[in-house]
């Protein structure tokens, strides 16, 4: 899928007009049923866009660290990240048992 090329206030003016076409024909909690989605749908894009420029910046620092365009190998520290990750969810999991 890719964006319509077009200026940057047509695509935000196209917003505005799709949610108040939707006004009408929603009573208020279908509206915030639906605003609520589409803003956890629009913090998914947010989130992975901004990882991606994480990885992006991750990968140009160790281009300029080693001094050449090989990308270093990460999955050692996301194996790691997980593992602690995994940890923590099972502490809190463990807390949660103990003040039932």
């Amino acid at each position: 899928m890719s964006l319509p090329n077009v200026s940057s206030k047509t695509y935000s003016l196209s917003a505005i007009i799709f949610g108040y076409l939707l006004i009408d024909d929603l009573t208020a909690n279908e509206q915030n049923a639906l605003g609520n989605w589409l803003m956890l749908t629009a913090q998914v894009l947010c989130t992975n866009a901004f990882y991606r420029q994480v990885q992006a910046e991750r990968m140009n620092t160790n281009i300029n660290r080693n001094g050449n365009n090989n990308y270093v190998n990460n999955d050692t520290d996301s194996i790691e990240m997980l593992e602690k990750m995994i940890i923590a969810i099972q502490r809190e999991i463990e807390i949660l048992k103990e003040n039932k």
